[in-house]
C-alpha cells in the first residue's frame, strides 16, 4: 500500500465521518422545527399510563426542556456513543427495536443485491453476444424494468405465484421462497441502472484493442468475456452498485409492506404513524452509515480494482506542478 493510497484513504474516510455527521444533525434540525412537540405530545397520551414524573425524566432525558442546539449536541453525542434512546411507543430501547427488524431487511436486501447483480451480468452478456435482432430486445429490457414500479411487480408475483401456483403463501412471508420473491421484486427495478452501465462498459471495452488482439488469436467470446472484459468493465459497476444501495434501503421498506415482512419498513412506518421521533432519527442515520460506508469501500476499492485510475491526490499534485 502507498503514501499516496493511504492518504487517499484517510481522506475518504474523514470525509465519509463528516457526511454522517451532517446527515444526523440535518435529519434532527428537520424534526425539531416540525410544529408541536410530538414527544411530550406523545408521552401525555393517555394510553401510555405514564406519570407526570416519568414524563419529565424522560423529557430531561431527550433535552426538551433546553435550547435546540443543546438537545441537537445531547443527541449527537448519544448517537456517537451507540445509544439511541427509547421508543416513544413502545418504551423500547429503540437499538433494541432495530436489531430485532435488521436481519430481516439485510437478508432480503443482500439477496436483492446478489439477483440484482445476476440479472445485470446476464443481460449484459446477452446484449453483448446475442445475434442482432435478439440482442436489441435484451438492450432494451433496463428501460422495461426502470418503467415499472417495485409495488406492481411484487402483486404480479403474489398474484400468480402465491395465490394461483402456491409456491409460496403470504401467511409465511420469512419463508426461504417468499424471501426469494420478496427479492425478486425489489431486485428488477435495482438491476436496470447496473445493466445499464455494464452494458456502456462492456462495449467500450470490446472495441479496445487488447480485444481485438484477442479474438485474433482464437480466443472464444466467452473466455475473452471472462478473462479479459469483466474485470475492467466492473470499476464503473462496482461505483452503480455502491449507489443502488440506497434504492434498496428505499425499496426494502415497500417490498417489505408488500410481502407483509417485519422488518426496518414496518420500524418506519410505525414510527411515522406514532410520530416516534427516536425511531426515526435513528433509522435515518444508521441507514446513512451504511449508505456512506458502502460508497467508501467502493470508493476505496476503485484504484485496486484499475491500475488506470488515479488518486485524486496525485491528479492535483500534477496539475500544480504542470
Amino acid at each position: 500500500m502507498t503514501g499516496d493510497y493511504r492518504r487517499f484513504a484517510l481522506t475518504r474516510g474523514g470525509q465519509a465521518i463528516v457526511v454522517v455527521l451532517l446527515t444526523y444533525v440535518f435529519t434532527f434540525l428537520i424534526i425539531s422545527v416540525l410544529p408541536g412537540d410530538a414527544i411530550t405530545n406523545t408521552l401525555r397520551d393517555p394510553q401510555h399510563g405514564l406519570s407526570e414524573e416519568d414524563i419529565q425524566r424522560i423529557v430531561a432525558f431527550y433535552g426538551l426542556d433546553q435550547p435546540v442546539i443543546v438537545q441537537l449536541l445531547l443527541s449527537l453525542g448519544r448517537f456517537l456513543t451507540g445509544e439511541l434512546g427509547f421508543s416513544l411507543q413502545s418504551n423500547l430501547p429503540v437499538s433494541q427495536l432495530v436489531g430485532d427488524a435488521l436481519p430481516s431487511t439485510l437478508t432480503l436486501a443482500t439477496t436483492a443485491l446478489v439477483i440484482a447483480i445476476i440479472f445485470a451480468v446476464a443481460i449484459a452478456y446477452g446484449a453483448q453476444y446475442l445475434p442482432g435482432k435478439w440482442a436489441a430486445v435484451v438492450r432494451s429490457i433496463p428501460s422495461f424494468f426502470l418503467s415499472v414500479p417495485n409495488f406492481v411487480i411484487g402483486l404480479v408475483l403474489i398474484e400468480f405465484f402465491a395465490f394461483r401456483l402456491h409456491s409460496f403463501t403470504t401467511t409465511d412471508p420469512n419463508s426461504p421462497v417468499a424471501t426469494l420473491f420478496a427479492a425478486i421484486t425489489l431486485a428488477i427495478p435495482v438491476s436496470a441502472p447496473l445493466a445499464e452501465v455494464l452494458i456502456a462498459s462492456l462495449d467500450h471495452e470490446s472495441r479496445q484493442e487488447y480485444a481485438l488482439v484477442a479474438r485474433s488469436r482464437g480466443l472464444t467470446e466467452a473466455r475473452l468475456f471472462a478473462k479479459h472484459l469483466v474485470k475492467p468493465s466492473a470499476l464503473p459497476s462496482v461505483a452503480m452498485v455502491a449507489l443502488i444501495v440506497g434504492e434498496l434501503l428505499g425499496g426494502s421498506v415497500i417490498t417489505e409492506t408488500i410481502f407483509g415482512r417485519d422488518g426496518i419498513g414496518t420500524v418506519v412506518q410505525k414510527a411515522v404513524t406514532g410520530e416516534d421521533q427516536p425511531v426515526l432519527q435513528a433509522v435515518v442515520s444508521l441507514s446513512a452509515v451504511v449508505f456512506v460506508a458502502v460508497n467508501l469501500v467502493a470508493d476505496l476499492a476503485s484504484p485496486l480494482l484499475d491500475p488506470r485510475v488515479k488518486l485524486r491526490e496525485t491528479t492535483l499534485k500534477e496539475k500544480v506542478g504542470a
